[in-house]
């Protein structure tokens, strides 16, 4: 009820105070995403939720809905009030269809209590909410793909500009968030945009959710304050000593992929206590973390790591240049490699950057590029005949 007393813009102005970024991997401010929609258009606005959580070992989001799906809802409805949206769609990726079920009900509880329809607590604001979802294909996580589905049309991306803001779901005014984002907007009406800002760092306020590395019977996720040193998995206690000194500079033969394998590696000495402010991790070529990342140990050569990432982007879509990639990769891999197939890779990759329609583009390019730039003695040694032991040690991380 605090959000109904407030003005549009006092809304969208405590979002832009909390510092909130997108919790999906981008980390656009989201306070200023939603001042982008303007309220001026004759066309209805939408508010939709990517709840198409599809990099391996991503489960923030799942665990968010199944635990609190009336957050969400709440999130929604205040994103409605700030933008004049009367209506929102949460899509949902086709692997979490049983999340259906839990939205349906929460929707409809909140429909009895007279949260969600006309009228809505005697305030004259009305808002109607529906689940969507997805057939299972990764490339909907990209907010434009995701939009085509969304209207029923093939979920490949658009041509931008125009941005979702102006021209989103129907060719009609949107913000389009994932659940993480939605779910932290609650707390900051409540508490106020200053003291969720005071939880991060600058310009990366709040907490984020993070699944600490542990065996599986153990795993719990925990939730850190946003970009601070000391990340999720050290607060859960989920490594051993020993792994810690290793990941964090002492041996030299890990890499990590931060975003699981759509972000430039991180050699061990940059340690894992990089603060994960979106600035911070421009600093090394990188973009915004969104949750996980994958730790290889020193049994992995790093050209595996790559073929292992552009196999995955295979089985969701087929670009050109992840097909060359993955050949000459596995041909590398089976011992038929030359020493012009490592530049080669690197060219392929620097000339898919940037230069496709979907952002996932530079999500498999980027890693491919850093790979090569700071492990190409691994490839060397593939060449010569040093064995690539397969079985290699592979953590999922989530932070």
């Amino acid at each position: 009820m605090k959000a109904a007393a407030m003005k549009p813009e006092e809304i969208i102005e405590e979002v832009k105070v909390s510092n909130l970024r997108g919790r999906g991997g981008a980390g656009f401010p989201a306070g200023m995403k939603w001042s982008f929609v303007p309220r001026s258009s004759p066309k209805p606005k939408y508010i939709v939720v990517n709840a198409d959580e599809s990099e391996p070992g991503t489960c923030k989001d799942r665990v968010l809905m199944e635990n609190d799906p009336h957050q969400l809802i709440e999130g929604v409805l205040i994103a409605g009030l700030a933008v004049g949206a009367h209506a929102g769609y949460i899509y949902v990726r086709g692997e979490y269809r049983y999340l259906i079920e839990i939205m349906d009900k929460a929707i409809a509880e909140a429909y009895a209590a007279g949260w969600l329809g006309k009228n809505i607590q005697g305030t004259g604001f009305d808002f109607d909410l529906y689940t969507h979802t997805g057939a299972g294909a990764y490339e909907c996580g990209e907010e434009s793909a995701l939009l085509e589905s969304l209207e029923g049309k093939r979920g490949i991306p658009r041509i931008r500009p125009p941005f979702p803001a102006v021209v989103g779901a129907f060719q009609c005014p949107t913000v389009l968030n994932n659940v993480e984002t939605f779910c932290a907007v609650p707390k900051i009406l409540r508490d106020g945009g200053a003291a969720f800002a005071a939880l991060g760092v600058p310009r990366a306020g709040g907490t984020k959710m993070g699944l600490p590395h542990r065996p599986p019977q153990q795993a719990r996720r925990v939730r850190a304050a946003h970009g601070l040193p000391g990340d999720p998995d050290d607060r859960g206690g989920g490594r051993r000593h020993s792994e810690r000194q290793e990941i964090e500079g002492v041996h030299s033969g890990r890499l990590e992929l931060p975003g699981a394998d759509s972000r430039r590696v991180r050699r061990p000495h940059h340690g894992l206590r990089l603060h994960g402010g979106a600035e911070d991790h421009a600093r090394f070529g990188r973009r915004h973390r969104n949750g996980r990342r994958h730790v290889h140990g020193e049994g992995r050569h790093a050209h595996h790591a790559i073929l292992r990432a552009r196999k995955l982007r295979l089985v969701h879509s087929v670009p050109r240049g992840h097909t060359w990639l993955r050949k000459i990769l596995v041909r590398f891999h089976e011992s038929g490699g030359t020493s012009g197939d490592i530049d080669l890779v690197g060219d392929i990759a620097r000339n898919m950057l940037g230069r496709t329609f979907c952002p996932l583009g530079d999500a498999a390019a980027m890693p491919t590029i850093s790979i090569v730039e700071k492990f190409r003695s691994e490839f060397e040694e593939h060449l010569s005949g040093k064995p690539c032991p397969y079985e290699g040690a592979s953590h999922m991380v989530a932070v």
